[in-house]
This record gives C-alpha cells, structure tokens and sequence, in this order.
C-alpha cells in the first residue's frame, strides 16, 4: 500500500511502516499544498492512504471526488511518543481494509 504522511505529522513516524511503500509530504516535496491539491496529487502518483492529524479534513473535502482513503489519527497531540501508540491500530485498520474517505483511528 502507497502511503503518504502530512506535514502535521512527524517524518519519523515513517519508520513504523517499514511494510508498506511510505513517502512524507516533504520527500514529495508537497510542502504547503493544500488540502485538495494534495489530493489530486496523490491521485495522479498513485497513492492509496492519507496518514494525517487534521480533524478538519473530513469536513472541507468532498471525498466522493478524490478516491482516498484518509486516516485520521484522533490523537491529544501529534508527537511521535504520542503517535507510535496508535501504530497497531493503523496497521490492523489498513489490514482489514479501508473505505474512501476518512477512517478515523482514536
């Protein structure tokens, strides 16, 4: 699965999927782009995840245009020490398979 982390989440946290093909918006160099272009640039590379801590995100985008599964990490803080807890859950939600849309993991 072609996976790609927003830039509200630590690069870091690319190591914890080291099963999966994984970039950061930054290794893309898609700093700053927003939301919807994001989107459509992850469409056309390909890309079947969008990891991100934006909450927002399910509710300023249509998801019926963009065929994207988007997770939400539903998390108090996005560090890394935070957000490694949440790993199993991601791994076990993209194992059991996605919807289009947000998919939110708390």
């Amino acid at each position: 699965m072609k996976i790609l982390i927003d830039e509200n989440l630590p690069k870091r946290l690319k190591t914890d999927f080291h099963d999966h093909e994984i970039y950061t918006v930054s290794d893309k160099k898609w700093n700053g782009k927003k939301n919807g272009e994001l989107l459509q640039l992850m469409i056309k590379e390909g890309f079947d995840v969008l990891l991100t801590f934006n909450k927002n995100l399910q509710y300023q985008q249509n998801f019926i245009k963009y065929p994207i599964s988007v997770i939400l990490i539903d998390a108090s803080d996005n560090t890394y020490f935070t957000l490694k807890a949440f790993t199993p859950k991601i791994l076990n939600l993209i194992k059991k398979g996605l919807k289009n849309g947000a998919n939110i993991v708390k």
